[in-house]
């Protein structure tokens, strides 16, 4: 889910006035408090999922090259030429995706770490993360009024 998905859905929450349950009001001996637990499994499990996609790209990109190798000099074909650029941006791709892999692989596991990492912490990281890691814009024209 994304960050701003959640945020929308905390504000719709809010805006209903829904009280059911506050979380900064439990009671620590309540009887819900123990199911409130994060588990470091999980965040380092997450963690080394999506780290482990890295592995699984490189593959491909090895692929890649594979089945770019003997191409030649692209002068004079047009469709060579176009193949060469293709490659050139998909290879380019895979490797920042192969970057953002091993980044929100290894803020996920430390997150797991330390679970005294404020939601806000781990906001501020997610966003360095896009930052660096900005998806390419969409081809063949622009959605209208979408």
């Amino acid at each position: 889910m994304a960050w701003d998905e959640w945020e929308r859905l905390k504000a719709d929450a809010a805006a209903r006035g829904s009280t059911g349950m506050q979380l900064n009001h439990a009671d620590p001996m309540g009887v819900g408090y123990e199911r409130l637990k994060s588990d470091k499994k999980a965040w380092a499990t997450a963690g080394a999922d999506v780290s482990g996609l890295q592995d699984d790209i490189g593959k491909a990109l090895g692929k890649l090259d594979d089945g770019q190798a003997g191409l030649g000099d692209t002068a004079g074909c047009r469709s060579a030429a176009a193949q060469q650029e293709l490659y050139d941006s998909w290879k380019q791709y895979a490797g920042k995706v192969n970057g953002r892999c091993a980044a929100l692989g290894g803020l996920l596991e430390r997150t797991g770490l330390d679970l005294a990492v404020s939601d806000t912490e781990v906001k501020s990281e997610l966003d360095r993360i896009s930052a660096g890691y900005k998806d390419t814009e969409a081809v063949g024209g622009q959605a209208k009024g979408r």
